[in-house]
């Protein structure tokens, strides 16, 4: 079974940056979708973006596009979410899952890390 650790998440101010890994350990195996997901308190979890195993695929939602990169390291098992120009409606604990299909839905995920808090403040 898959476990899925975040990291990287703290304080940081409007317009900074910050880089979240998550790490999977345990037995995986080739094919497997990487999503990053978002939860605001009082709000429902939300997409934030999505890679393939092979990287070939990608997509980020709306609300982040031009300011937020997905990658993954496959060697390594390891996601990426570089998140530039942050603001403060961005703040919220951060999530990686994995699926065995690239999709926005958190439903499709089987897997999920325990999350990591992201505040940006003003």
């Amino acid at each position: 079974q898959v476990q899925l650790v975040e990291s990287g998440g703290g304080l940081v101010q409007a317009g900074g940056s910050l880089r979240l890994s998550c790490a999977a350990s345990g037995r995986t195996f080739s094919g497997y979708a990487m999503g990053w997901f978002r939860q605001a308190p009082a709000k429902e979890r939300e997409f934030v973006g999505v890679i393939s195993w092979s990287g070939g695929i990608t997509s980020v939602a709306d609300s982040v596009k031009g300011r937020f990169t997905i990658s993954r390291n496959s060697a390594k098992n390891t996601v990426y979410l570089q998140m530039n120009s942050l603001k403060p409606e961005d703040t919220a604990v951060y999530y990686c899952a994995a699926g065995k299909v690239v999709a926005m839905y958190s439903t499709k995920y089987d897997y999920w890390g325990q999350g990591t808090q992201v505040t940006v403040s003003s």
